[in-house]
């Protein structure tokens, strides 16, 4: 369970979010809304990237502001830039890095970075340079460093902005299959139809709460 409790949030005297009240226990959650309207300062806060001015957050009844490393345990976050997240030379390296404190010989670390990357769509990939993957396939590279951990929560802030379709596709039928809670920020309702729960927010607030049938056609009218 996610919850935002009459969260606010201000840069400088520019205030992003005012008043959020949100209880998120779906398993498929999309934050929409036009740039700058705060959509991705409110999923940032759910692992504590960000923490809230006034109001509290709570991730299965932790406080990212005051219990953030078990919060960022659960919480997995995928940006839009894949490159910002890949920090060792190969693929495989850089999966066993989000394992260095589990405990885990060098070897298991490995072992267990080869199957994640193979579950995902990157089977024979582990000894390949990271940053000469594709596009999409570094998008999947950034999945598989957080999936490994085995959080409860992925938050995934724009992942496609920088995807052809095909890659697009490829990404979010990944994301369908994940056990996982996902919260999607995303600009494409084309890829919101069955998701569970869509929220809309303008300048700050949350003007539409439904499902992707009432929420989309709502933003669609909001924006025109």
């Amino acid at each position: 369970m996610i919850e935002f409790d009459h969260v606010g949030h201000h840069y400088g005297e520019r205030a992003v979010l005012s008043d959020v009240d949100l209880s998120l226990a779906e398993r498929r959650v999309a934050f929409v809304g036009a740039n700058g309207s705060g959509k991705s300062t409110l999923a940032r806060m759910i692992n504590g990237l960000v923490l809230p001015g006034t109001g509290r957050v709570r991730v299965d009844g932790l406080d990212p502001s005051r219990h953030g490393r078990a919060v960022r345990r659960r919480v997995g976050f995928i940006f839009t830039n894949p490159d910002s997240q890949i920090v060792m030379p190969t693929a495989g390296e850089d999966v066993a890095f989000s394992l260095r404190r589990s405990g885990l010989s060098a070897k298991e670390r490995a072992r267990r970075a080869a199957e994640v990357l193979a579950e995902h769509g990157l089977e024979g990939y582990a000894d390949h340079p990271a940053h000469q993957l594709s596009g999409g396939q570094k998008q999947l590279l950034a999945l598989c460093s957080m999936l490994v951990l085995e959080p409860g929560v992925l938050v995934c802030d724009e992942p496609t902005t920088l995807l052809d379709l095909r890659n697009t596709r490829h990404f979010v039928e990944v994301l369908a299959q994940l056990p996982q809670q996902v919260v999607l920020v995303t600009h494409d309702l084309d890829l919101l139809g069955d998701f569970d729960r869509v929220v809309v927010l303008d300048e700050g607030r949350v003007v539409a709460d439904d499902e992707p049938g009432s929420a989309v056609p709502f933003y669609r009218k909001l924006v025109s």
